[in-house]
């Protein structure tokens, strides 16, 4: 489903003029990044949580030059489904 979809579907449940679910689904998501990009954690209850995550520097190997590289430490973003969004998607109902 792409955001098209995502925001016909929403003006046909909702009555609401597709121009207006496409601007509040557009803050929504810069909202997110820009929240996430500053370190700070979102919790959407019955829903999930977008998080950071602090990944450590590490070694790894390039096989093709037999040598080894640093990987620097780096921040990542991270979605984690609730518990109900979890149980939702594996028994497959609505």
């Amino acid at each position: 489903m792409t955001k098209a979809d995502t925001v016909s579907k929403i003006a046909d449940q909702t009555g609401i003029q597709k121009d207006h679910i496409e601007q509040v689904l557009e803050e929504f998501f810069l909202t997110v990044k820009n929240s996430i990009s500053e370190g700070e954690n979102i919790y959407i209850r019955r829903f999930g949580s977008f998080i950071v995550k602090n990944r450590a520097a590490k070694t790894a190997r390039n096989i093709s030059q037999k040598s080894t590289i640093i990987v620097p430490a780096q921040s990542v973003p991270f979605f984690k489904p609730s518990q109900e969004f979890v149980s939702q998607v594996k028994e497959g109902k609505k």
